[in-house]
């Protein structure tokens, strides 16, 4: 039945629990939400903002994700992604709009993610989630909205200082920190550690604790930098891309073999 389609890391965040995700980067083959999955990971971050995919690749790989409990969402392009509502239409549960600085901006992407009467995403039949089910319209637009996540960055000073404003706009569901973008713009690239990003991390999560939603952060690589950043009000945590994971383990295996046969 249409109304078993759910969205776990929706249902996480709102019982307060933290949530982690996989970026994805380079794996192409549906298999990553699997391996995703098996490694405690909530949700896929399918990152085309930086990498290259096709749109049959990313429904692929929702797909999968959807059938074994594990919520996919793409960071899209820009807030100008004209692809959003194909793939939201086909099984993406999420949508991450990277370098949003404005409320009207904000606003924006709910408009493109939701529908009626909160946003304005044009709707279809014959859903995939639903098994391409003839499902009531007021049955599916109802529970879509439910299930959609929309994630918006901060990753400029622009954006951090109109943080309180984004926050407040309905239907937003997390704000996830870029924290190298971030630190980029604040002319301090690389410092991780700066009082000005911890404080900017602060700062959103606030703002987030204020309107009921969900702070994130990202592109922190650190184990203890991200516990710190759940400790202190972060929810919504992606840990390393896949390219990251399958070098670091590698180099860790060829090293140890080395270091025994020494």
């Amino acid at each position: 039945m249409a109304r078993n389609f759910t969205n776990p890391v929706k249902d996480k965040l709102k019982a307060g629990e933290p949530v982690f995700g996989m970026s994805v980067r380079m794996v192409r083959s549906a298999d990553v939400a699997r391996i995703a999955k098996s490694t405690g990971h909530d949700f896929l971050f399918i990152d085309i903002q930086h990498s290259v995919f096709n749109p049959e690749t990313i429904i692929t790989i929702a797909q999968t994700a959807i059938e074994i409990g594990l919520a996919p969402f793409v960071r899209v392009r820009s807030i100008d992604d004209p692809d959003v509502s194909l793939m939201l239409d086909n099984c993406v549960q999420g949508i991450i709009y990277p370098d949003i600085n404005t409320p009207d901006q904000a606003r924006h992407a709910v408009d493109t993610c939701k529908f009626a009467p909160l946003g304005k995403r044009s709707v279809t039949g014959g859903y995939p989630m639903f098994d391409y089910r003839a499902v009531p319209v007021s049955e599916a637009v109802t529970l879509l909205n439910a299930v959609t996540l929309v994630g918006v960055m901060i990753e400029t000073v622009e954006g951090l200082e109109n943080v309180e404003a984004i926050a407040a706009v309905p239907g937003i569901d997390v704000i996830h920190v870029g924290t190298n973008d971030l630190l980029v713009n604040l002319g301090m690239p690389g410092q991780f550690d700066a009082p000005e990003i911890i404080a900017a991390q602060s700062r959103v999560n606030r703002a987030c604790a204020a309107n009921g939603i969900a702070a994130g952060c990202g592109g922190n690589r650190s184990i203890e930098r991200q516990a710190n950043a759940v400790r202190n009000g972060a929810q919504f945590l992606t840990t390393q891309t896949d390219i990251a994971f399958l070098s670091g383990a590698a180099k860790s295996w060829t090293e140890g073999l080395r270091t025994a046969l020494s």
